[in-house]
């Protein structure tokens, strides 16, 4: 017999909020110990591929402490947006200029088939979602990814971008793919397809 499936969380029981205003021990129950997340810690797009196995986790982990400021609600800049379910730090999303990323602006795929200036950093990109062990399948990326559009935007970003994955039913894709978040997630949030450079991939925008 299946067990139950988990029940969702409705948007409005969450509270979204700049990273700089978690704390690091929120960020890091997000990440937690194991799976892709905890050894990651953000940073595949911020390692290019010649350094990343001279990057320890710890030293990833210390890069995504410095880069939210978290703890630092007077930050001048952070890195993403961390989701609470009443006082439990439940998800996170990386949305940043995209020039913040050396590794995508290097990598093909996003690229395929679009004449864009890569260095332009009015535009915005999402690059990465983290639901926490227990609040998984419920609902938080969701939220998360409708967040990064006022986030983005009212820090003058003139567009965003995100660089999602085709999910289709019976079909599973491991986390580690699916860290960018899926289609549907971001089509729900009001982004537009402008390419689709992979079979699974597609680039999701909106303009501002």
């Amino acid at each position: 017999m299946k067990p139950p499936a988990p029940q969702s969380i409705a948007p409005e029981q969450l509270t979204i909020v700049p990273a700089n205003q978690a704390s690091w021990g929120d960020l890091r129950a997000i990440f937690g110990t194991a799976d892709y997340p905890a050894k990651c810690h953000c940073q595949h797009y911020k390692v290019r591929d010649s350094q990343w196995a001279a990057v320890s986790d710890a030293e990833r982990a210390e890069r995504l402490r410095e880069q939210t400021a978290c703890g630092d609600p007077e930050a001048r800049t952070t890195s993403g947006l961390v989701a609470y379910l009443g006082s439990e730090p439940v998800g996170w999303c990386a949305v940043e200029p995209r020039t913040a990323y050396p590794r995508l602006l290097r990598t093909r795929t996003p690229w395929t088939g679009r004449d864009e200036d890569k260095r332009d950093d009015t535009v915005w990109a999402v690059t990465c979602l983290v639901t926490r062990k227990g609040y998984r399948r419920r609902g938080v990326t969701y939220a998360l990814a409708r967040a990064t559009v006022g986030f983005a935007r009212d820090r003058g970003a003139r567009a965003l971008e995100a660089y999602t994955m085709i999910t289709q039913p019976g079909k599973e894709i491991t986390w580690g793919e699916l860290h960018v978040g899926s289609r549907d997630v971001f089509a729900d949030a009001g982004f537009a397809e402008v390419s689709h450079p992979s079979p699974r991939r597609v680039v999701m925008r909106v303009d501002f």
